[in-house]
């Protein structure tokens, strides 16, 4: 491997002051209300609350009893596998622009630096 871009080089001022937290686990929500036929307001209630409550503190969340099968989760898993392992070139040809607002992008900043991340929306 050769130097990093400068692009990807965040100012030392600007970087993250790196922590370490202690944490229990990544929230975990349950979305089978969402399922269910009996589902009543005040359970949806508490979903949407743990959803809120997790987002607040943690950025994100893992869940759990989503209604979409195994199989097709790793279906999906193995296309988005092959699709950022073609090259540069093959990606861009889908890239997204001014016109076409999904696709593939590589070129995002945060606070003027380039993020070091791929898209496919």
């Amino acid at each position: 491997m050769g130097e990093v871009d400068p692009a990807f080089i965040e100012e030392p001022e600007h970087r993250p002051k790196l922590s370490v937290i202690q944490a229990e686990g990544i929230p975990l929500i349950d979305l089978s209300p969402l399922y269910t036929h009996l589902s009543d307001p005040i359970s949806l209630q508490g979903l949407v609350k743990e959803i809120g409550s997790a987002c607040k503190q943690w950025g994100f969340f893992q869940v759990i009893n989503h209604g979409v099968p195994l199989d097709k989760r790793q279906r999906i898993e193995d296309a988005a596998r092959k699709f950022f392992a073609q090259s540069l070139e093959e990606k861009r040809k889908i890239r997204r622009d001014a016109v076409k607002f999904l696709g593939y992008y590589d070129t995002e900043h945060t606070k003027n630096v380039r993020d070091w991340k791929e898209v496919f929306d």
